[in-house]
This record gives C-alpha cells, structure tokens and sequence, in this order.
C-alpha cells in the first residue's frame, strides 16, 4: 500500500538521527548479529572518554535539584541537575539523563521520576519548542519536531562531556532515559551513540517511525508501556507510523543479537515482565508490560501509575548492572 503524504512526514521527522545509520547499515544476519553501523551524527562522541571531574567541588549542593545551562552549538540550553545527597568528589556516580515528553519540562520530568539513589546523578534537560500554536517543548523523531532540533543529540554529547570534566561521573555507566517523546529520542540515539551509552530506558514510548537501526553495540534496554495508553496504544498504530510495543522490544533484541526469550521472569498484581538474553556484548532486553496502565510514569505519584513497580528504582538499577564492558571501556587517565 503506498504511503500517504503523513505517513511519509513522519518517517522524515526522525531521518536526522537515523539517516546516517540506514544509509551504511547491513541486514542482520539470522542470529540477529549487526554486521555494520554507521559513525555518530557530526560533533557528536560515541565513544566512552575518561572522566576529569573527580576530585573537583560540586557546582551544585549535594541533594539538590538544580536548573542549570550550558552553551553547544552556539545556543545556551538548560537542563535540571539533581546530585545526589552525600555527593563525594572522589566517588564516580552513575549517570541518567531522562528527558521529559512532549509539552513538558526537565523540573516535570524531575519531579516524576523523583531519583533518590545515592549513587545516581541525575541529569533532566529541556527540550526546544514543537510545531502548533503552542509551541509545546519536545525532542527530535516526532511529526511535530522542528528543524531547529537538529542539534538536540550534540546538546546531549556536549552535556555528557560537560558534567564528565565538572562531576565524578562514571563514564561506563550513563543511561539515556525518557517518558513518551523523550523516550522515543533516547531510543534514536542509543542507534548512533551505543558506544558511548551503557543502557536505555523508554517508558511509554512515542515511537513514531522506528522501523530498526544497526548500532554499533549492543545496547541493555528496558521497556515499560501501559496496555491501556490510549496516547500511545500499546497495539501500534500504522496510521501514525506507531509500532505495536511488543514487534519494537523484539526488534531491539534481534539488533543486539539475542538468542533467548523472551521469558517471563516478573509477573505480580497488573505487571508482567519479560526478558530476551544471550545477546551480544553482554546486553539484556527488558519489557514490563503494565496491564491497563496509561501514558504515565510505573511508580509515580501520578494518578492512575501502578505502584507495583517504579520504573525509578529499575532503571537506576539497570544502569548499575549493565555497564560498557570490554572494548568499550572508557580509556583508563
């Protein structure tokens, strides 16, 4: 069925992340194994660089949540940072930076998630005006993403260098998190930046147009989606270029090559959860299916979010077990 002119703006609404990817990308082989995966989008690192900031003061008070900028591209952009209590300067931390949905803030994004582990830096960024009359805040890959968030994954690249030279950050341990948009534009760069990326995690993710990349490593990702979303239905819906959860999640477990699962390894109250294994590079597949939840955040105070589990305290944990491991390691200093 040929596409219609909507369906083809949807698809070009991500190309500026996926476009370099699809163009040098071979198929996968029956194992599920890339075989090629192109370079980062320019002025982006994908790669993991040492850490410089150990042993300097914070710039922020410890167990404070901060708005903070940072100039890239020419332009000064914001983001939230939240240290977490008890800060030491010679201790490396891991590292997440979530990003927020569309029409929403880094201090909404902080606010909901609400990370409270010690040895978790959380990083929160702000995100540019859409198309509409509103003008609402989102990230690139969206219909209503704008040419003037091309330069969104060097923003994150720079912020990640940023806090790495000003923070002690644990350069084998950084995730890329998001709610719906935000999510969706982690998931875009973990294709492109999977060198430099130790995990991914989406919660009810808006994933217009992710039809598979080739990232050059296997990325751990974590997955949570409502079935009752009717903001993003969990079944897919071709007419937006949305894919049905469960192809997506097994989409990213044939592109880091896995060959077990999925198994259902949780399952308590309105939650079940699988998982995908033996992938390359040590990476794992993980998908919580939230039975009649919506377009909101497991484990938050929103109304109608499952308490069952906090997608929070997952993925600080996620992070935790999935580092970058052997040639990817950061350079020792």
């Amino acid at each position: 069925m040929p596409r219609t002119p909507r369906r083809r703006r949807l698809r070009a609404a991500g190309a500026a992340l996926l476009a370099a990817a699809a163009a040098t990308a071979t198929a996968l082989t029956s194992a599920g194994t890339a075989t090629a995966a192109a370079p980062a989008p320019s002025g982006v690192v994908d790669r993991a660089i040492p850490t410089t900031g150990c042993g300097l003061p914070p710039f922020a008070a410890p167990g404070s949540t901060t708005p903070q900028t940072l100039t890239t591209g020419g332009t000064t952009r914001s983001y939230v940072l939240h240290l977490p209590d008890g800060y030491r300067p010679l201790h490396p931390y891991q590292l997440v930076l979530t990003f927020h949905g569309r029409g929403k803030s880094g201090a909404d994004q902080a606010q909901t998630t609400a990370v409270a582990d010690r040895d978790t830096i959380a990083v929160y960024p702000q995100g540019l005006p859409g198309t509409g009359t509103k003008g609402e805040a989102a990230w690139p890959g969206a219909p209503y993403s704008t040419p003037a968030m091309d330069n969104d994954p060097l923003f994150v690249s720079d912020l990640i260098t940023h806090l790495q030279r000003t923070l002690c950050v644990d350069p084998n341990r950084v995730m890329l998190a998001g709610k719906s948009n935000g999510g969706a534009f982690a998931a875009l760069l973990a294709c492109t930046m999977s060198r430099r990326i130790a995990a991914l995690t989406v919660v009810s993710g808006a994933l217009y147009g992710q039809h598979g990349c080739s990232p050059a490593r296997a990325v751990p990702v974590l997955d949570f989606h409502g079935t009752g979303d009717t903001t993003i239905p969990y079944a897919g819906d071709p007419a937006r270029d949305l894919p049905a959860i469960p192809d997506w999640t097994a989409q990213w477990a044939a592109q880091d090559g896995c060959t077990a699962g999925p198994r259902t390894f949780f399952q308590q109250d309105d939650v079940t959860a699988e998982r995908w294994t033996g992938c390359r590079d040590r990476a794992e597949v993980e998908h919580y299916r939230i039975d009649g939840g919506g377009h909101v955040w497991p484990g938050s105070t929103t109304d109608g979010a499952t308490q069952t589990v906090s997608a929070t305290a997952l993925m600080t944990a996620f992070v935790h077990q999935h580092p970058l491991t052997g040639r990817y390691l950061a350079p020792a200093l």
